[in-house]
């Protein structure tokens, strides 16, 4: 059972997160055995949580200690299954008529076939990471029938036949929760919450993926990250936003201004939204950071 975990070279769930670390993901020890079993049992990976908190870039990270290409299906309201499955090229179907003239041309070969997410997943199991992001976008009908994909794995294209993959590719389902999942979707998955990091953890991210930060300026911007996210705005800043912020401040505390200005200054990499910065008003000034080293 525990094939896909072997062939990688990880033996357990502590060396899961071992090489996830090298991979620049920091996964602590519960994120880590949840995807540890589900590489091992064959069953998708299901991460929900707020936006932000690392659920695509834990997929990604995967992949890349895994040695497979990610391939993503982005999911958005109204996706059916041809947006996910495949489609047919039909101007070079057109073209190839045209040129062909009298002569027999096929027009369902596979140059004619435009792969989508599921079938190039479906094609290339062994080498590829298929990554369901955002799945509580889509609705019922959707997620019922990718239900039914990941029961079997099996493809039906009416004009050439059933394709099978060989072997269950590697899958990670991310949500938002924007609405409830349905129970048969999650039953099938591993599942495991992401919430956001504590302030340590998440100061040592910013530390690992931004490296002119100091660490006094990565504990005093997620020190103001934390205060924000405990006020209710549209659009809480994510762990990239701290990273990003905590690099822009550093930036443009380099090019000469004091710490108070370079943090008020690239306060628009941390808050996207006009209504959280007038939400927060004078306060923003309290909850910035005053003197980072």
């Amino acid at each position: 059972m525990a094939v896909r975990s072997q062939i990688a070279g990880i033996a357990n769930p502590a060396a899961l997160a071992a090489a996830l670390t090298d991979a620049q993901y920091i996964a602590g020890e519960e994120l880590a055995t949840a995807a540890y079993l589900a590489l091992a049992l064959g069953k998708p990976l299901l991460l929900e949580g707020a936006p932000g908190v690392g659920k695509t870039e834990a997929a990604k990270a995967l992949g890349a200690i895994l040695g497979r290409n990610v391939i993503r299906l982005q999911c958005f309201e109204g996706i059916d299954a041809s947006s996910a499955l495949y489609d047919w090229n039909f101007a070079a179907q057109m073209l190839a008529i045209r040129q062909a003239g009298e002569d027999h041309v096929n027009l369902y070969s596979d140059r004619f076939l435009l792969e989508r997410p599921l079938l190039a997943a479906l094609r290339n199991p062994a080498t590829s990471l298929l990554l369901i992001d955002e799945i509580d976008r889509s609705d019922h009908e959707f997620e019922a029938f990718l239900l039914e994909f990941l029961s079997d794995f099996t493809i039906s294209i009416p004009e050439t036949g059933t394709e099978r993959a060989v072997e269950p590719p590697v899958v990670v389902l991310t949500s938002n929760r924007t609405r409830d999942l349905h129970e048969a979707l999650r039953r099938r998955c591993v599942y495991h919450w992401i919430d956001y990091p504590d302030p340590g953890l998440e100061a040592d991210i910013v530390m690992m993926r931004a490296s002119t930060v100091a660490r006094a300026t990565a504990d005093a911007v997620v020190a103001s990250v934390n205060i924000m996210r405990q006020e209710p705005l549209q659009k809480p800043p994510g762990i990239a936003e701290t990273v990003e912020w905590a690099e822009a401040a550093t930036l443009l505390h380099s090019g000469g201004s004091n710490w108070p200005q370079a943090f008020l200054r690239s306060i628009g990499v941390a808050l996207k939204d006009h209504d959280d910065l007038t939400y927060l008003g004078d306060r923003l000034m309290q909850i910035l950071p005053g003197e980072a080293a």
